[in-house]
């Protein structure tokens, strides 16, 4: 029975080696398959799809995009590429001319245009895009499977390949996503001022609290009055933390900061100082972290464990689920009573005194730009602060709007659950120990849209204009 046994274990190991070995022949024998992407932080996700594949090729191996000229060898590889990956012209304007010279068998994938990833509008200009979309470890995820699925329609002979290593890819970035999400709760209220704007989608990710910025955009040059103005903000104390990049230049500093008490952290997320690879991505959020970490002062936590890393996969795989909570009325109300429309769900709460209200005339006026089709919308408020919003307040609250709003809100631990299905961070904020009632709530100000059927459809990210968010919305509903 023994020999048995041995003999089937050898045979096992026979067969698994052989088919192994099959799939390297599969991969091998397949047509080359040439990618070419932009910067080093899409690359990594690209890297790590493409492991035991040909890697792809890297355009701004040094420096940043700001600063990037093609060379004529490169232009040589954009015409023979089978698929080019590139942020978009907000990015890489050294790329516009040669995303119109690629060969006609070049995929183009412009990610600014996917409307699966969360792009918001620069913070100054509703009209320009705000391209630093990676800096949010949840868009990174939902970047990897953009990619697979675009690596698996330009090259179906290794589909089993980049499905395999998604699963790879994806166990890190929800590794990074938890310990993200756990790291950020030791604020002690230190606040930041930026250099350049590139913390967006960091800040609303993260519940970062940004100050101010010097240059909307980098490649642009300070006004003297404008660094005159930062200076005054810094020199006043109330801030003690500005963070600048890496690789872009930081001529003004010196007369920024002056004799100001303030820490300096140098972000860097290009990934200037770091090799490509599929391992760039965490090490470079891990480093502006630990940056910004250190420039606010935040306190330490614990690295996440394996099954956090397998419960951050769980959520990552839905947005939304079973909730109890009552309505404006008293009445209970579970997700099955959601159905049958598409909702439009904003977390926040009563009190608040200027974001909630902007962001709920902003819903409203995207539905009245939205005009019949509104009717198949049906727009819920959640409040985060049930100590305070009961029914009745809810009730007052949601009649100052006219769009048919409809307030929810339930015991702590209901809110609790709610909000940490839709991925949602709220905390209670107490600026004068001597009035502990008298707390604000920093919160997710993101809306959520959701199919008829309970699906997750987008977020819509705090700051949008009515006219995007219609726009957005009306990519999702029927045809008229």
């Amino acid at each position: 029975m023994g020999n048995n046994t041995g003999l089937m274990k050898v045979v096992s190991w026979l067969l698994a080696g052989l088919a192994a070995c099959m799939l390297h022949l599969r991969v091998a024998a397949a047509e080359p398959f040439s990618v070419v992407v932009s910067i080093k932080p899409v690359h990594s996700i690209v890297a790590g799809l493409m492991e035991g594949i040909e890697q792809p090729a890297l355009l701004v191996a040094e420096g940043t995009p700001y600063d990037h000229q093609l060379t004529a060898q490169q232009r040589t590889l954009l015409k023979q590429a089978d698929l080019l990956i590139w942020v978009g012209p907000e990015l890489e304007g050294f790329l516009q001319q040669g995303v119109k010279e690629v060969g006609e068998q070049t995929r183009v994938l412009e990610l600014l245009n996917n409307s699966r990833i969360k792009v918001l509008p620069a913070r100054h200009d509703d009209n320009r895009r705000d391209p630093f979309f990676w800096l949010d470890s949840r868009n990174a995820i939902i970047l990897l499977d953009e990619l697979t699925s675009a690596l698996i329609e330009a090259d179906p002979s290794r589909s089993h390949v980049y499905s395999r290593n998604r699963k790879k890819v994806l166990r890190k970035l929800a590794k990074l996503d938890r310990e993200l999400e756990y790291g950020y709760r030791g604020l002690k209220g230190q606040a930041a001022y930026l250099y350049y704007d590139t913390l967006q989608y960091f800040e609303q990710a993260y519940a970062m609290k940004v100050v101010g910025t010097l240059l909307d955009s980098p490649g642009e040059v300070p006004s003297a009055a404008a660094v005159v103005e930062a200076r005054a903000i810094l020199t006043e104390g109330a801030y003690g933390c500005l963070l600048t990049e890496r690789g872009l230049s930081n001529d003004s500093l010196p007369l920024l900061i002056g004799k100001a008490s303030v820490r300096v952290g140098e972000l860097d997320s290009f990934a200037t100082r770091l090799q490509p690879g599929p391992e760039l991505y965490a090490q470079l959020i891990s480093h502006n972290t630990e940056v910004i970490k250190n420039c606010l002062k935040l306190e330490t936590v614990g690295r996440s464990t394996e099954s956090d890393v397998d419960s951050a996969l769980a959520e990552i795989s839905t947005v939304g689920g079973r909730f109890m909570l009552r309505n404006h009325n008293g009445d209970l109300v579970t997700e099955k009573d959601l159905l049958g429309k598409y909702q439009l769900i904003y977390f926040g709460y009563t009190s608040c005194p200027d974001i909630c209200p902007i962001s709920l005339q902003v819903v409203s006026a995207a539905l009245k730009k939205l005009g019949d089709r509104a009717k198949l919308i049906q727009p819920y408020f959640i409040s985060v602060d049930p100590e305070r919003d009961d029914v009745e307040t809810i009730y007052q609250y949601v009649n100052y709007f006219d769009f048919g709003l409809i307030g929810l809100t339930g015991t702590p631990s209901m809110i609790e659950k709610v909000a940490r299905q839709y991925r949602v961070i709220y905390e209670k904020v107490i600026d004068d120990p001597s009035q502990p009632d008298m707390y604000q709530m920093d919160h997710t100000a993101s809306v959520f849209l959701m199919a008829p059927d309970g699906r997750f459809i987008a977020k819509l990210a705090h700051g949008i204009s009515p006219t995007k968010m219609a726009e957005r919305i009306a990519e999702f509903l029927p045809d008229e």
